[in-house]
């Protein structure tokens, strides 16, 4: 089947669940997008194919620039896009291909109790975390560094860092992505509007699409991986979305600027000035990248600081604050990875590291089964836990959530806020902390079918379904 995409740009499609846009004008690759013919953008209103092509261009691009089932617009990049370029080729890298959410991500912990203990205490422990987790646009955060020196420890140790000062246990680095911390990080090349936005905000959730989500198992698809996951029926989980808030906002659109200026020096040409880029071993990649390193290891250091707040409401609220980490992964990034015998500059936009079994990576008790793979649904639509799996088609990349259907201004249009808190508080669920704007935004009908998109993140080869789960209660911005 053959899709007209725009005045230039053809989908043919391959299998149920892979389409292929073919290399044309200054394409340096094709573009791959995973998904089903009911999945596929409104090709009238959203770009992001386009944009998929436009990524392909980029200097030192290889083998295919990849879409995920949820793919959608975004800045430069489209959201849900995964572009890898040869570093020792003159392969660049591209902020654009992070965004300005850098190392947003998902924890998802574990608590050692079923949901039927929970329910009787469901309302106080959604008023414990809604005291306990800073939200919304600005400052306000658990910890406030005090000064230079602890704001340096953050950059450059992570969820480290955060450990270390007491903000939760040795064990949980082990469920970690690079063991909460990106060793080459560089806050020398963060800038000083950008460590003045970090100092207000470390350990806030922030607003938009992050939330804080209590959920239960409901539905257990492989037992064996589950069983190593430690995700049986019933059980009680927190998952939480955020990242870098602003200072990783500030990252982006400095380098954005300083990329715009260089690429000149480089002979870079880019069919959109959101693809500013440079080589990354140039003097503005290699700052980038260490920049964004830092910015990463402050998303880690954030989640970690909410999950301990978590622990410490749980602890409150029901009697039991022993929560485990599953598992804590970034889905907005750019990595240096071996693939093949080549080096690569990984771009993840909106696309979640999925390692598979017996990856050196991974912890030795996951090692066997791979990587959790943490995919969050609209609100009240419920969220996925997967499994990372060899072979992947997409540098080991799975998708990262549902995907946005229709912009927040269009959103606001197809509801009311007490509309959505009725239908939510109908279907169980406990909303804390939402403004009605914020609310509205964010509404299920904004957002693809997570079950949809996992399906078919699952027939693409990208990632197995372990088990889904079903949210009770949640805390927005």
């Amino acid at each position: 089947m053959v899709v007209k995409a725009a005045a230039s740009l053809e989908l043919v499609q391959e299998t149920p669940y892979r389409w292929r846009i073919e290399r044309q004008g200054a394409m340096r690759v094709p573009g791959v997008v995973f998904t089903t013919r009911e999945l596929l953008p409104d090709l009238s209103a959203d770009q992001s194919l386009a944009q998929v092509a436009a990524v392909a261009t980029l200097p030192g691009v290889v083998e295919a620039v990849y879409a995920m089932p949820d793919v959608h617009w975004g800045y430069g990049f489209p959201i849900g896009g995964v572009a890898a370029t040869d570093v020792d080729r003159g392969g660049v890298v591209s902020p654009g291909g992070v965004g300005f959410d850098i190392s947003c991500g998902v924890r998802l912990l574990l608590a050692g109790l079923h949901l039927d203990r929970l329910r009787p205490r469901l309302t106080a422990l959604m008023d414990a975390l809604a005291d306990a987790i800073p939200r919304g646009m600005g400052r306000g955060a658990v910890w406030r560094p005090r000064g230079t020196a602890e704001l340096e420890g953050i950059l450059a140790g992570g969820a480290r860092y955060a450990v270390e000062r007491g903000h939760g246990e040795p064990a949980d680095l082990d469920r970690c992505e690079d063991r909460g911390a990106l060793a080459d990080a560089d806050p020398g090349a963060v800038g000083a509007r950008a460590r003045e936005r970090g100092l207000e905000q470390v350990g806030s959730l922030g607003s938009g699409n992050h939330f804080l989500e209590v959920e239960a198992v409901t539905e257990v698809y492989d037992e064996r991986i589950a069983q190593t996951y430690g995700l049986w029926p019933g059980r009680v989980c927190v998952m939480i979305h955020t990242g870098s808030r602003g200072l990783g906002h500030q990252i982006c659109t400095d380098f954005v600027r300083r990329m715009e200026t260089a690429m000149d020096r480089y002979g870079i040409s880019v069919p959109d000035r959101q693809l500013a880029c440079a080589p990354v071993f140039s003097a503005e990649g290699g700052a980038y990248m260490g920049a964004m390193a830092a910015a990463a290891n402050y998303g880690r250091a954030n989640r970690q600081l909410l999950g301990q707040a978590t622990r410490h409401a749980f602890d409150r609220a029901v009697g039991h604050g022993d929560l485990t980490v599953l598992y804590d992964v970034s889905h907005n990034l750019a990595k240096i990875e071996t693939h093949g015998s080549r080096r690569l500059c990984v771009h993840r936009k909106g696309a979640t590291l999925a390692l598979p079994p017996g990856h050196e990576d991974l912890p030795p008790d996951l090692r066997p089964v791979g990587q959790p793979v943490l995919v969050p649904g609209s609100m009240g639509a419920g969220s996925y836990v997967l499994a990372g799996v060899p072979d992947s088609p997409a540098f080991a990349s799975a998708c990262h959530g549902a995907g946005r259907r229709l912009s927040r201004h269009q959103a606001v249009k197809t509801t009311t806020a007490a509309r959505l808190r009725a239908e939510l508080q109908a279907a169980g669920i406990v909303v804390r902390g939402a403004s009605a704007r914020g609310l509205t935004e964010e509404t299920p009908e904004a957002y693809k079918d997570v079950d949809a998109v996992v399906d078919a993140c699952e027939g693409a080869g990208l990632a197995r379904k372990v088990a889904r789960l079903a949210p009770v209660g949640v805390v927005k911005g």
